[in-house]
């Protein structure tokens, strides 16, 4: 189970930088006039749908992705395939498709309108703007393969959850630490988080593709 693990390290990492999320966390944070309220809001909106899949496929999927032998599940070597042809083809996308300045603008038209929105409004952008997205299935099926009980699912999913918002979450605790130091901070790391974190995020995805490219091959020729 050394590869399942390795995967789920790998996509924790790219649900934490996976640009949409990322970008949204950062423009909720830096565009307001009250950043602290309307980031824990929308980390609580993104956080709250996150453990909510989480928890469902607790109950629904359970631990059906483990398979009894040292080989995977018929089923679980395709879908690995299709994962990783499918994250494949999201990063081909976003290394064809680099930023689009009036998209950038409209976005943070978007984003601004939050401040001032209802608390309601903000949880609900949060759910919908702040999840990991594809890669929470990837997440699911390999919490699955290591034949969890449904405790010890939901305590994995949890660590997923809070790890795919990491940054938002460390930005929330300086803000409510040391908010006079950490608005200028963030206000620098807009340049690093558009190039930067998205080059980062492309080559930990394709790594993520590969691995579920070789395990889901071996599982199906083997």
């Amino acid at each position: 189970m050394v590869s399942v693990d390795i995967e789920l390290a790998l996509v924790g990492l790219v649900a934490m930088l996976e640009p949409a999320t990322l970008v949204s966390s950062f423009l909720v944070l830096v565009l307001g006039r009250r950043p602290l309220r309307t980031g824990s809001l929308f980390y609580l909106g993104g956080l709250g749908a996150t453990l909510a899949v989480g928890v469902l496929a607790a109950v629904v999927l359970g631990n059906a992705a483990a398979a009894p032998e040292s080989s995977p599940k018929t089923w679980v070597s395709i879908v690995n395939v299709l994962a990783g042809v499918g994250i494949l083809g999201y990063v081909a996308w976003a290394i064809s498709h680099p930023s689009d300045p009036q998209k950038t603008s409209e976005n943070i038209a978007r984003m601004r309108k939050l401040d001032g929105a209802p608390a309601a409004s903000i949880v609900l952008a949060g759910a919908v703007l702040a999840n990991a997205g594809i890669f929470m299935v990837v997440a699911l099926k390999d919490i699955s393969q290591l034949n969890p009980t449904a405790p010890q699912y939901i305590l994995d999913w949890t660590l997923f959850a809070l790890v795919s918002l990491l940054p938002l979450g460390i930005a929330l605790l300086l803000l409510r630490l040391a908010p006079g130091a950490t608005m200028p901070v963030l206000g620098r790391a807009g340049n690093w988080i558009e190039h930067r974190a998205r080059t980062i995020a492309l080559i930990i995805a394709t790594a993520l593709a590969v691995s579920l490219l070789r395990e889901g091959i071996a599982g199906l020729s083997g």
